[in-house]
């Protein structure tokens, strides 16, 4: 069973990306588990059409520490189990403290079997909190991919992110997998991008295009591939599962100093 980690920073389409390469997945006769790690629990509602389940912390309160797997877990599109660890209530308590709760619920019920080939967490923007740190500090993630764009900021909290990752890298815990770019139309955009991951160590395992069929998918309640399988955007979420399918180029990053990336924004000519 492999154990991946999606992160980047908030709003860049991490969960959509994240939620469309593991149903192309599972299209590929994978079983997959996705847990959602982000308070919001947002993080699984194109697999489920738009259903909101129970998260594993409102079962643990409104339950009174009851819970099974069939109340916190959902089949979604293609067989996917979905999960969504979910939060504190609003301005109490440690948002990432969330994800070391499911993780270890999840563990205790067992949904960690034999027969899942991937666990996905879909973890809320960059490495900060120690508790949004969890899956790759307790080294339940041996694989992280970071979700990214041509934007400064974007690939500033890609380095940060970075510096999270070689910290636990070191002490044998993960490693990178590659940069995904989600295009935001920025000026030679997948050229930065590729360069950025170049220097850091890693590479540009997948640019995906930005296209309108996917805000359609969503509004719709469904991943790409099930609302428009022929479509090219398809076509590419299959090409990024099967790159992490087949992936054995992991790396600990070398993360980059805030000058140099401003360096390489202006030698791109994103500062001109």
């Amino acid at each position: 069973m492999r154990q991946i980690a999606i992160y980047g920073k908030g709003g860049i389409g991490k969960s959509t990306t994240t939620q469309n390469t593991v149903r192309a997945l599972a299209e590929m006769g994978k079983k997959v588990m996705l847990l959602g790690c982000d308070p919001k629990a947002d993080c699984t509602r194109l697999l489920l059409n738009g259903k909101r389940q129970p998260t594993v912390l409102d079962v643990l309160r409104d339950g009174g520490g009851e819970v099974s797997p069939e109340l916190i877990s959902a089949s979604g599109f293609g067989g996917v189990i979905c999960v969504e660890s979910g939060g504190p209530e609003p301005g109490v308590g440690c948002g990432g403290r969330g994800i070391i709760t499911s993780i270890q619920t999840l563990h205790e019920l067992g949904m960690y079997k034999d027969n899942l080939d991937f666990v996905f967490y879909d973890v809320l923007g960059d490495v900060v909190c120690g508790g949004f740190a969890m899956p790759i500090r307790e080294g339940y993630a041996q694989e992280i991919y970071i979700v990214a764009s041509g934007e400064y900021m974007a690939l500033y909290a890609a380095n940060n992110i970075c510096k999270g990752i070689k910290k636990f890298a070191d002490q044998g815990h993960t490693r990178l997998g590659g940069i995904i770019c989600n295009s935001r139309k920025c000026e030679n955009e997948e050229a930065l991008v590729a360069e950025f991951a170049k220097r850091i160590n890693s590479r540009l395992i997948q640019f995906i295009p930005r296209d309108n069929i996917v805000q359609k998918a969503e509004i719709n309640r469904k991943t790409v591939i099930d609302f428009e399988p022929t479509a090219s955007q398809a076509g590419v979420y299959r090409s990024l599962a099967d790159k992490i399918f087949k992936n054995e180029q992991f790396t600990t990053p070398t993360p980059i100093t805030i000058d140099e990336l401003e360096s390489l924004m202006r030698e791109f000519g994103i500062a001109d």
